[in-house]
């Protein structure tokens, strides 16, 4: 069914779900090697030291992700990794843009551990998995489909950096996180402006909550 090096990546701040996950996982595979993380700076750094993963499973709105922030930077960074999505908003609208940004499946918390066991060993097998009982043929609205499209231009570091800001933080505190120069953060906000069509920093946040929805916070400053 799966190889005996099949590794998993669990990201969920909720250890219990984690848990409920892992015992999926194992039923569906029982050799899988499975990691979990807290938060994304925790899967971050599990896909830098070792980026060969199988299946990560990721949760949209764990510590360090806004909305599709996290989707979005995994797709970018590492495309041959398939993501799939366990959340609890699991509105039609949520898994269709989930998919629009690159998800191989969708699966929502509610269900138990036999459903979670039968979307994995689906997705394993290379199918798209979605409730069954999902509608995605409501047409998309052009504004979204527009700014999805303007988001999916950003570079890995450029999507790292918009998340930052839509947590508030200022471009040296930014440097500070990243590693890099105040110098170098001010030219990743102005292609992040240019691309997303904006002229602020705030329109930026604005703009990505617009398609992320409640999930994508807006408490950005104005300060630079």
């Amino acid at each position: 069914m799966a190889p005996a090096s099949t590794r998993l990546v669990i990201a969920d701040d909720h250890p219990l779900f984690r848990n409920a996950l892992r015992q999926a996982v194992a039923s569906v595979v029982s050799s899988a090697v499975v990691d979990e993380a807290g938060s994304f700076e925790d899967l971050t750094a599990l896909l830098e030291k070792d980026a060969e993963v199988d299946l990560i499973l990721l949760d949209l709105t764990m510590p360090g992700i806004s909305g599709f922030s996290g989707l979005i930077y995994l797709r970018a960074q590492y495309p041959a990794v398939p993501v799939v999505i366990v959340s609890a908003s699991d509105d039609a609208a949520t898994i269709r843009r989930s998919l629009d940004f690159g998800a191989s499946g969708f699966i929502p918390k509610r269900f138990g551990v036999d459903t979670l066991r039968d979307a994995i060993l689906k997705v394993m097998e290379g199918e798209i998995w979605v409730p069954p009982d999902t509608d995605l043929t409501a047409a998309a609205d052009p504004e979204m489909t527009r700014l999805r499209d303007r988001l999916v231009t950003l570079t890995p570091q450029q999507v790292r950096v918009l998340m930052m800001l839509s947590e508030g933080l200022l471009n040296k505190q930014i440097a500070y996180e990243l590693g890099v120069s105040e110098a170098t953060i001010k030219a990743h906000v102005s292609a992040i402006l240019q691309k997303l069509g904006v002229e602020s920093r705030t329109q930026a946040v604005i703009a990505a909550a617009k398609i992320a929805g409640s999930a994508w916070r807006q408490d950005t400053p104005t300060g630079k």
